[in-house]
């Protein structure tokens, strides 16, 4: 059901300072002992505390993300069910509860259709969910598939288990990280994406195959290309199939929403159907968003055949 083997994130590219940061959130929160480890499993969020309250989280325990809304009956059905279930689990899941209407960019980046909407969060990605109002008995059902998935992680990443982790004696040395790295993820935590994308051009200046740079570029790159972006607007634009920058904003959306194979396959079909400049500039977005990925990641090979052999 959960597949935990793609390395992207929830909240598209928050990935690109999220991982870092997360596992020092979580080397604090087990530096502070059990005490700090049993916290509420029950949480509101907010904008300012997405970050924090859920991507943070999720690199410890599975996040259950219940978006709601005072004016959804469906949602005072729901939640209650979630806080029951959930909290029997002892501080092994944490609900996390958004109200979409004082929190609409939450709803928004994760592409929200309808109130009340569940999704489960675990190292920093979506990896299932559901969107309508379910008895108690099938969110237990659901719950336990999640909980099982998160085991199935865990035995097959024995070193990622929280309790590990923090009975390690002696963490192993790894080579010292560039100081523009550093740079880039700082800048990235304070919101500054310029400050990131001139640290990570500087750190590809001195190494151009450095694929740590190109990764960060990429994302915040598309993060830029992306904000206060409205969904439904470029849906609307993409009523007009000559309209090509819809297209290429619309593969941008689909890389933030986890939709790999879908946004590639979008600029794989302007490709096809275009010609000179256009053609291109549509060439060129899809390389860009191919240096979002690792190298090794099994859509590139994929879709890099697809394009060679829309281009040839």
């Amino acid at each position: 059901m959960a597949d935990f083997s793609r390395p992207g994130s929830l909240y598209g590219a928050i990935d690109l300072g999220a991982r870092k940061q997360a596992l020092e959130a979580q080397a604090r929160r087990e530096a502070a002992g059990p005490q700090a480890a049993s916290s509420a499993s029950v949480v509101d969020v907010t904008e300012e505390t997405f970050t924090t309250e859920v991507i943070d989280r999720s690199m410890t325990v599975p996040v259950v993300l219940d978006l709601w809304s005072p004016r959804a009956p469906g949602s005072a059905q729901l939640s209650p069910v979630l806080e029951k279930v959930v909290g029997e689990l002892g501080g092994r899941a944490v609900l996390a509860k958004v109200n979409v209407d004082t929190s609409p960019q939450i709803a928004q980046a994760l592409r929200v259709q309808a109130v009340p909407t569940v999704l489960a969060i675990f190292q920093g990605q979506a990896v299932t969910g559901f969107q309508q109002v379910l008895p108690e008995q099938e969110v237990r059902r659901w719950l336990d598939e999640l909980m099982g998935a998160v085991e199935q992680f865990y035995q097959a990443n024995p070193g990622a288990r929280p309790e590990t982790a923090a009975g390690d004696q002696e963490e192993p040395v790894g080579p010292p990280v560039d100081p523009d790295i550093v740079a880039a993820e700082q800048a990235i935590e304070k919101g500054d994406l310029d400050a990131a994308a001139a640290a990570y051009e500087r750190l590809l200046a001195r190494a151009p195959g450095d694929e740590d740079a190109k990764m960060g570029l990429a994302g915040v790159n598309l993060i830029k290309r992306t904000e206060g972006v409205d969904p439904a607007d470029v849906q609307r634009r993409l009523q007009a199939p000559d309209d090509i920058d819809a297209h290429l904003l619309a593969a941008d959306l689909e890389m933030l929403s986890g939709s790999v194979d879908e946004a590639f396959a979008r600029i794989i079909a302007v490709v096809k159907r275009t010609s000179g400049d256009e053609r291109d500039k549509a060439r060129r977005h899809l390389l860009g968003l191919f240096d979002a990925l690792p190298a090794d990641d099994p859509s590139l090979a994929k879709a890099r055949r697809a394009l060679a052999s829309a281009l040839f």
